[in-house]
């Protein structure tokens, strides 16, 4: 793999330490940074974030590794490059997902993939596909951790067979990190997969391209669709809703699945420590509204790759009907490596997987909100000052967009800045209703400006023309 270009070259002409990364909002917590030191570690902040934490003259020193390797670094590689690099000859080019080889809508038709996912299973599928095919040894992806162990709902970890893969399957809107898997590559060899987000698939690449280890045992990346990350304390203010204590919650399930009802249904569900549970629809919840912000990690104002351009494969919620309305779950699939390409194509003609073929336009229109977010809300954010590291996108700053659309991103900002120490203040004063109250009242806003609701809404209707 090619060196990439100088981070002298960058739009402040000089390095970045960790520590300023984390002070401008830019640290998502992926942990490589952390991985490439031996006295470093990532902690918890006070926010519910997880972030990099080790000896002064590492943390608050510039260095070539962090302006290279951190995934939201301005010099670090962007996803175009990183896709030109792997996927140069693909089959198709597209501004909004990428390079690719094919794309799909579908689900996995064998085994218990699909009912076990949150989605259609076709990740674990791949996954598990890849351990039976021989491909890889191990896998990383988030797993449940023991909580007899840690006071982590979910670390990433290893899986070797498919049976350990399933205690990996759902969605889990939790910090997690990857040090730990990291540095257990480094010390075992072995040819492994990593499954995550688009920044963390990133990061996996920007890694590779200067540890020689690491690029010879990640063989094979997995990326899933994001909309943000969300912070620790969103499964609290869950608990304080669903009226349990948070010192009572022993396991969750962001999305349990009813087949009977809409997948884009969304219903949280607590497990208790006496065995019994607590669950709540998502939009019954002052914080549900996924689109608002609540608990978004600030480092996601920040991103502009929602469907995981670097990774072999990517995949994400079929979000248009007639598949959002199909409590099973189906997944868009978007293939990049020739390799996987012919085990999905292979699978296919076997009947293991029942898939169509789609074009970019289709897996776009699935994801139109959150592409719009990162595309026309970030060249918006762009324009506004900010403090400390100045990112570098590939949208360039533009503040050409209508009044509404405008408030739209102010709000979801305002909302994702405020949530976490307005409910830090209630869980200090230990007034639950403190940030319940604010929390409504933001929602209400937010969605009479972003939905036109209630009586606000149709007032906004009548004075925003544009």
């Amino acid at each position: 793999m090619k060196r990439f270009p100088d981070p002298r070259q960058d739009s402040a002409g000089r390095l970045h330490s960790p520590a300023e990364i984390v002070r401008s909002g830019l640290c998502i917590g992926c942990g490589s940074c952390a991985a490439a030191h031996p006295a470093a570690e990532m902690r918890w902040d006070e926010d519910g974030f997880l972030k990099p934490a080790g000896p002064a003259d590492w943390y608050e020193a510039p260095s070539e590794f962090i302006s290279r390797h951190c995934p939201f670094a301005p010099a670090a590689a962007n996803e175009d490059a990183i896709a030109e690099e792997r996927f140069g000859s693909a089959a198709t080019s597209d501004a909004a997902i990428g390079r690719f080889e094919a794309a799909y809508v579908g689900h996995a038709a064998e085994d218990s993939f699909r009912p076990a996912g949150s989605s259609g299973g076709l990740t674990n599928w791949a996954a598990a596909e890849l351990l039976r095919t021989g491909a890889v040894d191990a896998v990383a992806h988030v797993l449940p951790a023991d909580r007899s162990a840690t006071a982590r709902f979910f670390e990433y970890g290893f899986s070797r067979s498919r049976e350990a893969l399933m205690r990996g399957a759902k969605s889990r809107y939790y910090p997690v990190e990857l040090s730990k898997v990291l540095a257990e590559i480094r010390a075992t060899p072995g040819r492994y997969a990593v499954v995550g987000i688009p920044c963390f698939i990133k990061a996996i690449h920007l890694v590779r391209a200067a540890d020689p280890v690491i690029r010879d045992r990640v063989t094979h990346t997995l990326g899933l669709f994001c909309g943000h990350m969300k912070s620790a304390a969103m499964i609290e203010s869950f608990a304080w809703q669903l009226g349990v204590e948070m010192k009572r919650v022993r396991a969750l399930d962001y999305r349990i699945k009813d087949e009977g009802r809409p997948a884009n249904w969304y219903r949280a569900h607590l497990e208790l420590d006496d065995g019994s549970s607590a669950a709540q629809d998502w939009w019954h919840l002052a914080d549900g509204d996924w689109g608002a912000g609540f608990f978004q990690n600030p480092a996601c104002n920040w991103c502009d790759d929602v469907v995981a351009e670097t990774a072999d494969a990517s995949f994400g919620d079929a979000w248009v009907e007639p598949y959002s309305s199909d409590g099973r779950g189906t997944n868009v699939m978007i293939v990049r490596s020739k390799a996987l390409h012919r085990m999905v194509e292979d699978a296919h003609a076997e009947g293991r997987l029942e898939l169509q073929l789609v074009d970019a336009e289709f897996i776009a229109r699935t994801q139109a909100a959150g592409l719009r977010h990162r595309r026309d809300g970030l060249a918006y954010r762009l324009t506004w000052p900010k403090r400390g590291v100045v990112p570098v996108k590939r949208v360039s700053p533009s503040a050409d967009l209508p009044m509404r659309r405008k408030l739209i991103y102010r709000l979801r900002y305002s909302i994702a800045r405020w949530s976490i120490p307005v409910f830090r203040l209630a869980r200090r004063l230990r007034a639950p209703r403190l940030y319940l109250a604010w929390a409504r009242a933001m929602l209400r806003i937010y969605q009479a400006v972003a939905w036109s609701r209630g009586r606000l809404g149709k007032v906004l209707d009548a004075v925003i023309r544009d």
